[in-house]
């Protein structure tokens, strides 16, 4: 294990880089505002003013050394090499500190799964279809403690790894993953064609298949689809690592600011490795579920953000 050591010197050189200089350098458009320059994050506006910089929607700011941690997706050690070109820093040699792992505990099923079945079929508007496809895959089951929903994420090799639980008892507003569960391979299904589609929570993703299912020219089955369970995106980069034949990713965050700054984020990721195309689906409302239940006869549009 190692870390890279900086000086101080090489830290204040870092901090105080020229923001408008350096995104010149890296080919984007400033417009000058004052004795200050304005760029574009997405569609929201940035204050930039030498190495200080202030977004004017999320009303947060800082040093050049947060601007590439944000914008370009960095850690600080990676930041502050980025802003010296590289010319900075000693790699250190530490000992591996030893961190207990937690054995994965998937929750035992109860014996049949009405409950589940009607949860997401009656109240979430889940087409019966579509739960029948990841029940015999079983990648969805009702536990036997609480009724919930526990949705399994298989490895590559069928062993399962991850299981979110959802609360679906009246009342109950439970989420959590088991003791364990490994985030790289949270719910998801591999089809055989090169699109993935990447949500927040299962239950987006078998709405989003919903949504879709009848306009798309070919079977819902051939894409396949990630559920984060969070914001994060590292079950989409094992996806891609196991399964190198997806190389299209649409990323469908719920519309908030927390699950859209993630979405600009993995986009931005996708785009510095190249080789794979990616896109941003922006829900109606929060999330596709809610799309869905609000689904008329027409159908509903949805905002691409390329």
């Amino acid at each position: 294990m190692s870390y890279i050591y900086f000086t101080e010197e090489e830290k204040e050189r870092a901090r105080t880089v020229n923001i408008a200089e350096l995104l010149k350098s890296q080919g984007e458009t400033l417009k000058r505002s004052g004795s200050e320059y304005e760029w574009l994050d997405g569609t929201q506006k940035v204050t930039i003013r030498g190495n200080l910089w202030f977004h004017q929607y999320e009303r947060v700011g800082g040093d050049a050394v947060g601007f590439v941690r944000k914008f370009y997706n960095k850690e600080y050690s990676e930041a502050v090499q980025f802003l010296l070109d590289g010319k900075c820093g000693t790699i250190i040699r530490a000992k591996p500190i030893e961190r207990e792992k937690k054995e994965f505990k998937m929750p035992q099923a109860y014996w049949n799964m009405d409950k589940v079945k009607y949860y997401l079929h009656e109240v979430r508007g889940i087409d019966e279809d579509v739960i029948e496809a990841f029940v015999d895959k079983n990648m969805i089951f009702e536990s036997s403690d609480y009724h919930n929903a526990v949705f399994v994420g298989f490895d590559k090799n069928g062993v399962p790894r991850h299981a979110n639980k959802r609360g679906i008892l009246k009342g109950s507003t439970f989420k959590g993953n088991a003791e364990g569960s490994l985030d790289e391979f949270a719910f998801h299904w591999i089809g055989t064609n090169n699109k993935l589609f990447l949500v927040e929570a299962p239950i987006d993703a078998l709405s989003l298949i919903c949504l879709n299912k009848d306009t798309w020219q070919e079977d819902w089955k051939n894409n396949s689809y990630a559920a984060s369970c969070s914001i994060s995106d590292r079950v989409l980069f094992q996806c891609l690592k196991d399964y190198p034949h997806i190389n299209e990713v649409y990323i469908a965050y719920d519309s908030d600011i927390y699950g859209q700054n993630a979405a600009k984020r993995t986009k931005a990721k996708l785009d510095n490795l190249g080789g794979y195309k990616s896109h941003i689906l922006v829900p109606e409302n929060k999330d596709w579920n809610e799309d869905y239940l609000e689904l008329d006869e027409e159908g509903s549009d949805i905002e691409w953000v390329m």
